[in-house]
């Protein structure tokens, strides 16, 4: 350890602990702004909101990156939380992340807009106007990435960003998360980036961590590409790495 393999196109990196493993992932990820800012007045990055990209984000804000010319996004959002609750994304991003750093532009995500369609609509432009160049995200226990659960995922969806009804073990993973007291409490449905506008990113680094991740990690690494196990996507993209650590690995 740490060791490196590949399925498909995919790069699959395994440490040996979560804290090893969010070091070499904000380490890869600040080299390769600084590489397109050479090149780029701007770069554009969509990040996740979640405990398992905690130790990633910790280390990220140390690096010595010209966040002036970083535009930032996230990939989900609950609808109809309160505006102020930690469980927000766009809370949980802001307090680890947006406010710690000076970007360009931060752009939210507003789950209690009046019209969800409408802020999907506007997202979607923003989204066009301002091209993905890295998305880092992770990979939920049910293989979804961002909130596009198995029911919902559309590996051609015709849509950049819509409306979701969440299922069961999506909801469920929020309590065993600690982000929630119960399921009662966990909203049902959410904003999310499609598949599409996640692998339009030209860069794509995966940060999954902890028991909890290695059902879905062996799905991800051994089922067929398919919309039931919506992470098996990466394996078909050209420039993706997964980050995963012992305890996340230990199926495959």
């Amino acid at each position: 350890m740490p060791y490196t393999i590949n399925i498909d196109r995919l790069k699959v990196e395994v440490f040996e602990s979560r804290i090893a493993m969010g070091l070499a992932a904000a380490n890869q990820v600040s080299e390769k702004i600084d590489e397109l800012l050479r090149t780029k007045n701007v770069v554009n990055i969509i990040f996740a909101a979640a405990p398992s990209q905690n130790e990633f984000l910790n280390e990220l804000i140390k690096k010595d990156i010209d966040w002036t010319r970083i535009n930032a996004f996230h990939m989900d959002e609950y609808i109809g939380l309160d505006a102020n609750a930690p469980q927000g994304f766009g809370n949980f991003l802001k307090d680890r992340l947006f406010e710690k750093v000076p970007f360009n532009t931060v752009q939210y995500l507003n789950g209690n807009a009046a019209n969800p369609e409408t802020e999907c609509k506007r997202y979607t432009d923003l989204l066009d106007q301002y091209p993905v160049d890295i998305a880092c995200m992770g990979i939920g226990e049910n293989t979804h990435l961002a909130f596009n659960d198995p029911h919902v995922a559309d590996f051609n969806d015709q849509k950049a960003v819509k409306i979701v009804d969440l299922d069961l073990e999506c909801r469920q993973q929020q309590v065993n998360d600690g982000c929630f007291g119960s399921i009662d409490e966990v909203p049902t449905h959410a904003l999310t980036l499609t598949i599409p506008s996640l692998y339009k990113a030209t860069y794509v680094y995966c940060i999954v961590p902890d028991e909890k991740k290695a059902n879905a990690v062996y799905h991800t690494l051994n089922e067929s590409i398919s919309e039931k196990y919506p992470s098996t996507v990466l394996r078909s993209h050209p420039n993706a790495i997964l980050f995963i650590d012992e305890k996340s690995s230990s199926l495959i």
